[in-house]
Order: C-alpha cells, then sequence, then structure tokens
C-alpha cells in the first residue's frame, strides 16, 4: 500500500486529502482505511510525503517544498543547507521560530532562473538545539549562562538545583528540559568542564560543543583496564606468527597510537611483496561491550592542536593495540604481491602477531630517503626503506595513470607551548615518507574491499562520488574570468579530467587557492554500505582498513574480516543482520566525521586568531583565497586567513561583481579579485570570537612621492 500511495502523490505539485486518497485507491473497509492512515503518518514522520495545513498530502520529492538543517547568522537571516543544490536563503522574517540548527520544511519563494533561492520556514521539523556550552554567571542575582555563539538568541533560565556547585566563570554544558516559550528555554547543567582561565578549557568548550567528550564513562575505563598489558599465549591461537620479520612503523614525532606497519621483499621473479599490519583492535573490541558502545558513539579520534580526543581509552590506543616497539602486539595483515608496474598480482588476509623492530619517524626517514642521510639507529634498515620508496613510486604512478586528482593542498601546524598557546603557525610537512606510507595504505584499502566486494556480502565502503556538472562549470567559468584557458574536453566522470584541469593549472602564481576552489566543487567522501567507488582516487572499490585504533569503520571491517574470512561465517543471519546495520553505522560514522572536521576546525581558526593578537600592527604579504560582497579573504603562506572588511577599504567605494569574484573601485576602477597578491596589515583579532581583521597596507601614489620630494626642495 505504501507504493501505491507514494505512485498516486508523484504527480508534480499535486496534493489530495485522505479521503481523495482513500476513493483513488477504492479502500473500503475500516482496517484498509485505517492501514492507510498509520502509513501516511509513517511517511509524513519520516518526511517523504507533507501534510499541508489544509489537511492534504504531497510528495516532498515531487512538490515546491524543500528540507533540510538551517544554518541562520548573527544578524537573523538564514539558509537552509542543501547536499546538491544551492543553499535556500531565508530572511528573517520568514524564520517561523526556526533557529540555528533545526531541520525545517521550506517553501521556495522565486522561481527565476538564475536568480538565488529564496524561501519561507513552513515548519519545524525537528528542534536542534545542539550542545550548548557557555559561561555561568549572575544576572540580577540569579543563575545563568552566557552564549559566546551570537547565533543562539534565547534567554537561558537555569533549574535551581541543576547548578551543580558552579560558580562564576565555570564553562558549562546544558541539557534542555524544556522551551518554555520562542525567547526562553528551562536548562540543567549537564557538565561542568572547567573555569575559563583554567589551562586547556579554551579547547574543551569547544569539543564539547561539537559532542565530543574529553573523559571516558567510569564504566568503560573499567573494561578497559580489564584488559592485558600484554599479548596472551591464548591470544595468539590460530594466528601467523610474523615475530621474525623486519617490521617497523613511520609516524609523525608526537603519535602515540600507532596501528600500521609495514614491511618489504623482493621476490625472484622481480615482483614486491609487501607488508601491511594493522593493530586488531577488533579483537579487544567487541559488540555487547560498553567499550565497543562508547567507540561506536565517537566514531573518531579528534586531533586538536594541543592533543588527541581518543575515540578509544588510553589502556588500549596507547598500550596493547598501539604497535609500539619490541613487543607482540596482534594485527590483521594484508600482504600484497605486486608486480613492477604496479598491479596488485595477487594477495593474503589473515590473522597475526607482530614485533615491531623500531619506531621511526617521517622526520628520519625522509633524511634517508630525500637527503641520503642515515639517522642513528635506522641504519640496519636503509635497505628495506630504499625499495619501499622504489615500490612507492610504482604504486603512485600507476594510481596518477588510471586519473587520480592530486590536489597538493597545504595544511597548517600550529605550534603551541605547554599552556596551550600558540607559539608559531608553519606549514606541514609533506615528503617521500609521508606519500609512502600513503601509498602504502590505500594500496591495502583497495585490496581489502575489493576481496570482500567480490564475495558479495554486506560490506561497509569508503565512497567519493563524481562532482556536479554544474559546479565543475562554474568553476571554469571562474577561471576563464582570470583569463586561464582550459585546453581539452572536460568530462566530470573522468576523474583524469579534473586532474588535466589542475595539472593545466599548476603553474599559476595562485594554483594553490583555485586547487582549493576545485576541491570544494566536489563531493564529499563519506561511508556507505553501497559501492560507487572512490572518485578522487578514480578506484573503482576502496574502503578504510588501516587506521582501527582512531576509526570505527576499520574496526567494523576487521570483525567483517574476522567473521567471512577467518571465522568463515556466511551464514544467512549473519548476512542479513549486517545488511540491515552496517547501514546505519556508515551514516553515523560519515555525521561523526563532519563534527570531527568542524570541531579541529573551529579549534584552529581559535588559535590562529589567538596566535595573531600578538601581531596586531604588523605586515604581511598573502594572496586573496575569496571574495564576497562585504569584503575579502586574505591567506598567509602559512595557511593563516584574515578577512579584510568592505568598511575598511578606504579611498573608494568597491562594488562587488559576481560573475569575476572580485570588488572593483566605483571611482579609481582598481579591481581585487582571487588569486592577486597583496601586503596587508594585522588590525584586529579576537581569540574569544575567532576572527582576524586585516586591512590593505596604503601604498604611496606618485603624486605622493612627487609631494614629499618638493617638500624637501622647498
Amino acid at each position: 500500500m505504501k507504493d501505491r500511495i507514494l505512485n498516486i502523490l508523484k504527480e508534480k505539485d499535486k496534493a489530495y486529502t485522505s479521503v481523495e486518497l482513500k476513493d483513488i485507491m477504492g479502500l473500503v473497509t475500516t482496517d484498509e482505511i485505517e492501514k492507510m492512515l498509520s502509513i501516511l503518518n509513517e511517511l509524513e514522520r519520516d518526511l517523504t510525503i507533507y501534510h499541508t495545513n489544509k489537511d492534504k498530502y504531497m510528495a516532498f520529492e515531487y512538490s515546491h517544498l524543500k528540507k533540510g538543517k538551517i544554518s541562520v547568522s548573527e544578524k537573523g537571516f538564514g539558509f537552509v543547507l542543501m547536499e546538491d543544490e544551492d543553499d535556500i536563503h531565508v530572511e528573517k522574517d520568514h524564520l517561523n521560530g526556526a533557529i540555528d540548527g533545526d531541520f525545517v520544511i521550506v517553501e521556495i519563494t522565486n522561481n527565476n532562473t538564475g536568480s538565488k533561492k529564496e524561501g519561507r520556514v513552513l515548519r519545524i521539523a525537528a528542534r536542534n538545539y545542539g550542545v550548548i556550552v557557555g559561561e555561568y554567571t549572575y544576572n540580577d542575582g540569579n543563575p545563568t549562562v552566557i552564549l559566546k555563539d551570537k547565533k543562539f538568541k534565547q534567554k537561558i533560565v537555569l533549574t535551581k538545583e541543576s547548578t551543580k556547585n558552579a560558580v562564576d566563570g565555570n564553562i558549562v554544558v546544558l541539557n534542555v528540559i524544556k522551551e518554555l516559550d520562542k525567547n526562553t528555554i528551562l536548562a540543567e547543567i549537564k557538565t561542568i568542564i572547567g573555569h575559563k582561565n583554567d589551562v586547556g578549557v579554551d579547547v574543551l568548550e569547544i569539543v564539547y560543543k561539537n559532542n565530543f567528550s574529553a573523559s571516558f564513562p567510569d564504566d568503560v575505563i573499567a573494561e578497559a583496564n580489564e584488559l592485558p598489558d600484554e599479548v596472551l599465549p591464548e591470544d595468539k591461537i590460530g594466528r601467523r606468527n610474523l615475530t621474525d620479520l623486519t617490521i617497523f612503523t613511520i609516524d609523525g614525532d608526537d603519535t602515540k597510537d600507532i596501528d600500521d606497519a609495514i614491511s618489504i621483499k623482493k621476490l625472484s621473479n622481480g615482483n614486491y611483496e609487501l607488508g601491511v599490519h594493522i593493530a586488531d583492535v577488533s579483537y579487544y573490541v567487541k559488540p555487547g561491550t560498553r567499550l565497543y558502545e562508547e567507540a561506536y558513539e565517537r566514531s573518531t579520534s579528534v586531533y586538536l592542536v594541543d592533543r588527541v580526543i581518543p575515540m578509544l581509552p588510553h589502556k588500549l590506543s596507547n598500550g596493547i593495540c598501539s604497535l609500539n616497539p619490541n613487543v607482540e602486539r596482534l594485527t590483521q595483515s594484508c600482504v600484497m604481491e605486486i608486480d613492477p608496474k604496479g598491479n596488485v598480482v595477487s594477495h593474503e588476509i589473515f590473522e597475526s602477531v607482530i614485533k615491531s623492530r623500531i619506531q621511526m619517524t617521517y622526520k628520519k626517514v625522509n633524511k634517508w630517503l630525500d637527503e641520503g642521510i642515515v639517522e642513528d639507529g635506522y641504519e640496519p634498515f636503509k635497505d628495506d626503506l630504499s625499495l619501499m620508496k622504489e615500490l612507492a613510486d610504482i604504486i603512485r604512478k600507476r594510481r596518477e595513470a588510471r586519473g587520480a586528482i592530486n590536489f597538493d593542498t597545504d595544511e597548517a601546524k600550529i605550534l603551541a607551548d605547554e599552556n596551550g598557546k600558540p607559539i608559531d603557525v608553519v606549514l606541514r610537512d609533506r615528503a617521500s615518507g609521508e606519500k609512502m606510507i600513503e601509498d602504502f595504505m590505500i594500496a591495502a584499502n583497495e585490496t581489502v574491499a575489493t576481496h570482500i566486494f567480490y564475495m558479495e556480502l554486506p560490506f561497509i565502503y569508503r565512497v567519493h562520488g563524481t562532482p556536479k556538472e554544474e559546479k565543475v562549470n562554474d568553476f571554469l567559468n571562474f577561471i576563464s574570468s582570470l583569463g586561464y584557458k582550459i585546453t581539452g574536453k572536460v568530462n566530470v566522470n573522468y576523474p583524469s579530467s579534473i586532474e588535466n584541469i589542475l595539472e593545466q593549472l599548476k603553474d599559476k602564481k595562485e594554483y594553490k587557492i583555485l586547487s582549493s576552489l576545485m576541491l570544494r566543487a566536489m563531493q564529499k567522501a563519506v561511508y556507505q554500505t553501497d559501492n560507487i567507488g572512490h572518485f578522487g582516487l578514480a578506484s573503482k572499490i576502496y574502503t578504510h582498513f588501516t587506521s582501527p585504533i582512531r576509526r570505527f569503520p576499520d574496526t567494523t571491517v576487521h570483525r567483517l574480516l574476522r567473521t567471512y574470512l577467518y571465522e568463515n561465517d556466511l551464514s544467512k543471519k549473519t548476512t542479513d543482520y549486517f545488511k540491515e546495520y552496517l547501514p546505519v553505522l556508515a551514516e553515523h560514522t560519515s555525521i561523526k566525521e563532519r563534527d570531527a572536521i568542524e570541531c579541529e576546525r573551529q579549534v584552529e581558526d581559535m588559535k590562529m586568531a589567538e596566535y595573531m593578537m600578538d601581531h596586531i600592527g604588523e605586515e604581511f604579504t598573502g594572496m586573496i583565497s575569496g571574495v564576497t560582497s562585504f569584503g575579502m579573504f586574505v591567506e598567509l603562506p602559512n595557511m593563516i586567513e584574515g578577512l579584510v572588511h568592505i568598511s575598511d577599504m578606504s579611498g573608494d567605494y568597491y562594488n562587488y561583481d559576481e560573475k569575476t569574484m572580485s570588488l572593483i573601485g566605483q571611482k579609481t576602477k582598481k579591481r581585487y579579485r582571487i588569486g592577486q597578491e597583496v601586503k596587508v596589515i594585522c588590525k584586529s583579532a579576537s581569540k574569544d570570537e575567532s576572527f582576524i581583521d586585516f586591512e590593505i597596507k596604503k601604498e604611496s601614489s606618485a603624486v605622493d612621492e612627487e609631494e614629499k620630494e618638493t617638500k624637501k626642495m622647498g
């Protein structure tokens, strides 16, 4: 009956009452009508259909209505964020009580082709206060909480019994009890993070705001503490013993959660044998335990400027699961035979026990690979490293040949002192060692994914869809306005076509900015059970297998390998369970990944602003990275970005040209656009509000110089 109802409602802009639907379907019995009404309610709840104020039903997909999360600005207007189309602008008067983060149903109010979409909120489908974090204080003798988030307009009233001995200046997390009216909420204090002046509380405030926690529940810690500190004899039963092999790890200087190790051998037939050995977290983190539930809820570790918010307690992430040197550890190994053209000609996936010989660092590995300098302790491994570099170059060349996209974007690294205060912002190194490990991990991920895919079993894939043609065309039109012409046909279905665009722009001075804009035209990679391939990597089948300490999907892939390959459980009961469970897991972990990225970005923005507070009045050379109607963003070589507000652009009135994304002086016709190099002065910066304001350095004109010379002579 559900399909019949949806087929009737598929007619564009048509709406029917329940009585009309009953008559169209020819329903006569009470049971039939009650079933229809139940289905209508179900479809309305999951927002497949919309129930109008005139008691009619219509399908979202075939109507003028849209649904999505609304982002409300400090000035009061909002945007309904759409996945595959332009966001919908909603004026303040048309919000209908919606607040930032709400999931809303919106009606498009303008249908002019080429103009920005405007709309009005018809209904709030789901109220979403998110996590409310603020500073506990008193207002007229009454306890309240002041929020940094200017988008939050409601007044907060606290229950007297919920203050939890909070003192003035404490940063707290709130739980909303109920909405007293549209402008007031009743809340209680859920967690006291610390005092606003405590070291590190500034970061923790952002951590909690993004729905992560810096500590683990007591019962999770208790379970972790019950785990052994070393591999027990019974743990090794049935595993292949690789402890005699030369296996080692390569990570950053400060890495403590080591989940991947590698080994290499040149075979007599001229092929390479590459071993990728990954920490077997799934052996210790099992379904039905609190450890599993907490890891699922977090889904990812969050890497911040001065700390890591781990997915697993330190007993696991830095201890029994971490592939620390000179101790036995449980792993799942993917050993691949790779020919001189980079093809994986055979492979094995199995449970193993390893003992890493040494914990190498990228910095010291790069000394050998890029400079020919052998660091202390690395001499016994330099031949293996050279062979690995040889293989990595082959693998990368093959991936590039099939069209993988190389955005080659820079990444900032914020250096902080022991109190978390930023002391420098530099570009993160990405040399031969980093690229080599990336190449090997991609090879293992593809091999594991391909193995299970052809077994036709439920699985979780890392997918990256093809870009929207409209967005790529917008980018091409933009670079055309800069005077750059792309040769060759552009086909968005082929990653090689996108790589060709980037290759032709590589020698342009603003390439870093342009590649970043091209990246924004791409879809986001996500987890899902339907394999559509990974566009950016030009990979037909891909998953995440190599980082189970910090990513729950990887832990799940290990669990699936154990179930399907090692335990040989291919029963209908098992496969039916995973068919139902994995799509939910994929969606949840994709959301948590986005939350983690947003948390990391917010902390970086705050710390960069804090860093620039010590550089107010100083001059910098940067590149215009974005232009809007209210000003332009300028990015410094170390990735710090600030805003030059249009009100601070003296000497002329500047108009925004949307087509060329530039600001043009009304009198002087001076043009500012993306990619231009400019000299700026840091005008102001605020750690609390995470902003940096620049102003263009005023340059002396020829007339000014003449006047100076005249004065000297006079």
